[in-house]
This record gives C-alpha cells, sequence and structure tokens, in this order.
C-alpha cells in the first residue's frame, strides 16, 4: 500500500507526467459511487467526519434513488515510489439512459476502471461502456467489487471478465468499495498503468467543454479538460464555436469541493466561472481558447445524442410557459442529451416536445422540473418518430398522432435500433438447441424503439441471466410497417397488416392506446 502524501501536487504546477485522469465505469448498481468514496478517504481529500455515502452525488433525487445522474469529477493526491501524483477521477451513471454523461467523460481520459459486481458478473452496461472505452482508445484496469458478499464467485467472474477483454485472471483485481480491500492497490495499479497525457504547453490554449452546470449566484460553472497551453484567472478566453469573448472571473480545480487556484496546465481538469448568465454561450464540446492567442484548430467535439423516445411538457397554468422554456435552457446545460422544441396542442396550449434517451431520463427530467424549478406539468404519453409516406410521395414525420396525414398512405416507417442479446451457455429456446457462450463478440439484432408491451429488460427472468444490450447512440435503419392505420397511432383499433416482428404465424399487432418505448 502507497503512504497518503502529505502534500499535494499544485494545479497549473503540475508537469502532465505526473497526472492520470481515469473514470469508473461499470453497470447499474455494480458499486461506483461507494468505490468513489473510499478513494476520496483514503487519499485525504475529504475526512472522515464530513464523509458520507455517495459523497459525489449531489442532487437530492440521486441520493433518494440510489443511482448517479451526474457524472462528478474530483482531483486526488496520491503517492507511489516515493513520487506525488495528481489523479483525476470521474464518477460516472450506470444507466442506459445517461449513457452521454459516460460517453463524454470517456473523452477526457486516458484510462477506464471497469468495475464489475462479483456477486452478478458482467451485465448489460458493463460491456456497453467497455465498448465506449475501446472507441476512445483507453486503457482499461478490470476490477471485480463487492467481494465481501456471501454470495461472490470472485475466481469465476474474473475468468470471464480476463476472457472478455484479454489477459490473466490474475490481473483482475478484487476490491470492496465497502471495507476499503484493495482500494490502494487499485490506485497504486491506475497510476502505474495509465499513461500520463500529451499536450504542448507552449502552444496555443486549448481546452475542451466536457460538463457544465448553472448556478444561480455564479452564473455557467464550466468544467474543461486542458488539451495544450495554460489558462490564467482574469485572462481574455473565446469560445471557438461562437467567438464569444468572456474573462475568466475564477479558475480551480475540484478536491471534491471547488479549490481556486492559479490557473490550468496541459492535462489538468478542472472548472471555469465567466459569470455569464447566457446559458447558450456555453456549449458541450466546445473548445475554450485564449483571447490574445487564439488556436486555430477547434478540438474534435462530440457525437450529438439521438432521442430515443419522445414525449411533449406542458405547463398547467398557461402563464409559466416562459418559465418552462428557461428551465428547459438551464436543464441543457447540465444535460446536453436533452433536445426540446416548442410544440402547440389545441386541448393543452403552448408547451415543448422533448427527447429523451429512455423512460428513466423522462421521469428524472420532469422530476427536476417540478423540485428544481416549482413547475406543475403535464407530460403526453412517450412515443417514438414514425415516418409516413403518402401516395403522392411526400414523407411526413410524425411525432404524435394528431400529425398523422390525411389520405391513402403508402407505407409507415419505424425507427429501429442495434442490440445484442447475450445468454449463458445451458438456456434453450424452441427447435434450436442450446444457445452459446456469451461470445466477445455477441450477435447483433435490429429491434424496433416502440413496443405494445413492457420493456424486454423487465420481462426477462432473472434466474436465466438474458442480458439485452442497448445501444441507444447508434440508431440503425428503418422498418417499414405495412397496413398501419392512423386509428392505430389515435389509439384505435389496430391495422389490418402484420407486424414484420410477428413473424410468419400471422399475429396482429397487439392493440394499444399509444406508441410506447419498447427499447
Amino acid at each position: 500500500m502507497s503512504p497518503r502524501p502529505l502534500t499535494a501536487l499544485e494545479p497549473a504546477a503540475t508537469p502532465p507526467e505526473f497526472i492520470r485522469n481515469f473514470c469508473i465505469i461499470a453497470h447499474i448498481d455494480h458499486g461506483k459511487s461507494t468505490l468513489a468514496d473510499r478513494m476520496l478517504q483514503i487519499t485525504g481529500v475529504v475526512d472522515d467526519r464530513s464523509m458520507r455515502a455517495q459523497y459525489l452525488d449531489r442532487m437530492d433525487i440521486e441520493r433518494e434513488r440510489g443511482i448517479t445522474i451526474k457524472s462528478q469529477a474530483v482531483r486526488m493526491p496520491w503517492e507511489l515510489d516515493g513520487q506525488t501524483y495528481a489523479l483525476n477521477m470521474i464518477d460516472t451513471p450506470g444507466h442506459v439512459d445517461f449513457t452521454y454523461e459516460v460517453s463524454r467523460s470517456l473523452a477526457a481520459c486516458e484510462g477506464a476502471i471497469l468495475l464489475v459486481d462479483a456477486a452478478q458478473g458482467i451485465e448489460a452496461q458493463t460491456l456497453a461502456n467497455l465498448y465506449l472505452a475501446l472507441e476512445n482508445d483507453l486503457t482499461i484496469i478490470p476490477v471485480l467489487n463487492k467481494i465481501d458478499l456471501p454470495a461472490a464467485d470472485p475466481d469465476k467472474y474474473a475468468k470471464e471478465l480476463a476472457s472478455l477483454i484479454g489477459g490473466s485472471p490474475d490481473d483482475v483485481l478484487r476490491v470492496s468499495g465497502k471495507t476499503g480491500v484493495g482500494v490502494a492497490e487499485l490506485l497504486d495499479r491506475a497510476t502505474s498503468l495509465i499513461p500520463a497525457p500529451v499536450g504542448d504547453p507552449n502552444a496555443a490554449a486549448r481546452a475542451m467543454i466536457f460538463d457544465s452546470v448553472y448556478d444561480s449566484y455564479r452564473g455557467v460553472v464550466t468544467y474543461v479538460r486542458m488539451i495544450d497551453g495554460k489558462l490564467n484567472p482574469r485572462e481574455k478566453i473565446q469560445m471557438m464555436s461562437t467567438r464569444a469573448t468572456h474573462e475568466i472571473l475564477e479558475i480551480g480545480v475540484t478536491s471534491p469541493e471547488p479549490t481556486v487556484s492559479k490557473g490550468l496546465g496541459v492535462g489538468e481538469v478542472g472548472y471555469l466561472i465567466t459569470g455569464v448568465k447566457d446559458v447558450r454561450q456555453s456549449k458541450v464540446g466546445d473548445t475554450v481558447t485564449t483571447a490574445l492567442r487564439p488556436a486555430t484548430v477547434a478540438l474534435p467535439g462530440y457525437t450529438e445524442p439521438k432521442p430515443m423516445v419522445y414525449s411533449g411538457l406542458y405547463p398547467i397554468d398557461g402563464s409559466d410557459y416562459p418559465a418552462l422554456r428557461e428551465a428547459l435552457d438551464k436543464l441543457k446545460l447540465s444535460d446536453a442529451s436533452l433536445v426540446y422544441e416548442p410544440e402547440t396542442s389545441v386541448a393543452l396550449g403552448f408547451g415543448f416536445r422533448c427527447g429523451f434517451l429512455g423512460l428513466l431520463h423522462l421521469e428524472i427530467i420532469t422530476e427536476r422540473l417540478d423540485r428544481e424549478f416549482g413547475l406543475d406539468l403535464i407530460t403526453t404519453a412517450p412515443s417514438v418518430i414514425y415516418e409516413v409516406t403518402t401516395d403522392d410521395k411526400k414523407t411526413v414525420t410524425v411525432t404524435n398522432p394528431s400529425e398523422f396525414p390525411n389520405g391513402k398512405i403508402a407505407k409507415v416507417e419505424e425507427p429501429i435500433v442495434k442490440a445484442a442479446i447475450l445468454a449463458p451457455q445451458g438456456l434453450r429456446r424452441r427447435d434450436h438447441g442450446a444457445l452459446p457462450e456469451p461470445p466477445r463478440h455477441p450477435a447483433r439484432h435490429g429491434l424496433p424503439r416502440r413496443g405494445p408491451g413492457r420493456d424486454p429488460l423487465h420481462d426477462a427472468p432473472r434466474r436465466n441471466r438474458v442480458r439485452l444490450l442497448r445501444q441507444p447512440q447508434e440508431p440503425h435503419r428503418r422498418l417499414r410497417l405495412p397496413g398501419l392505420r392512423a386509428d392505430r397511432l389515435a389509439g384505435g383499433r389496430p391495422g389490418q397488416g402484420r407486424h414484420p416482428a410477428a413473424g410468419r404465424t400471422g399475429r396482429r399487432v397487439q392493440r394499444h392506446r399509444a406508441p410506447r418505448q419498447g427499447l
């Protein structure tokens, strides 16, 4: 075990070779936040008196539900072989609806700790987050958590994890975020294996915005990862996408509380406060540079999020419409995956058509609008987008039943997604024998986003360990629905045609009131 460093490295004066940037990725409820709590205690950035469970989860809704919604970055000191290092750790969400938060965090790191529950094994989001990390060319450190549980089987899942990413089962670390066993060895391995950030300290300053929040007193708080150059307090900066110029009023790092520093250097992760109240002037994925010596080439931004489900949000009191617009603008700042546009309903009045990454995302956003902004809202039934082609070759995008065109319909298409179904050996299906052992390259299928029933994730028997891996950021093609009529979208009797997913049995599509999200 490495000793706790007596003094931490100063921001803006830390050489890049002594900086390590990594994040923790895992399936939901595999112990990411608990492991982060132990890291905060062992490194000494939080004392025992101030420590509490889920320390980095700042929202009440996160603590009540026991889930992480917002990624949180923290700077920790650590000593290895007599040398002090600065570790920038990001705790990420685990639910599929917040995958966009994970993808932005991965872009700000050089390494990732892949955490697996020693009692449950590899789950769907374990693989999904692993694929995201591999796409970003990150160093992966496999770790088994919760080894203190009576149902834990570390040897079995160490072999499974090693076969997935390659290597030996002995290379898989075994820790307990609850008791702290093995956490110090994990920090040692992260320090020795994760490469140092690479950048030119003498080049024009370039920093990528990977997150931001709105503070009612200080305005927009922008979280950045420095790539090249250096940023100093009271320096004029420029946003390369909008060319807007601001002055840095405060700059610092999160450790884990905001700590003012003398600047940020290459490879460091910190925050900027310019006092700007306009939330549109701080876009996630934008490049920050200096106004006096601006960079000429912007950093590659993030892939735009693609909503999986749409729903309308309308204020009960029509006079709250401007407040709803302002609230959505502020939430968009802290949640870049939220998409919305104005919409008018004959029955509900003025509101917004919002796109979400899933039903949990929809539920969290509506609850935040209620708690943080005091808005009483009406939420319409969630649905997906249909593309309707009429006989005169016109294509209409239908987001709700009222937009379905009149007249003869040539075809109706709905979006489908890529999905991989993983099942253990021995699970049988009719006429097909045993399914193979989960391979490193699972079979992928196209499945409709909407569905008449419940989410397949809820219906799958837990004992069979069937895992459905959803990839929300990568929509596939569109699926044609022959014989689909407008009354099916409006909640009437279903059309006479067969749904392609019904197979050869000729079963009609089940009746349901409105298109619902199935995936």
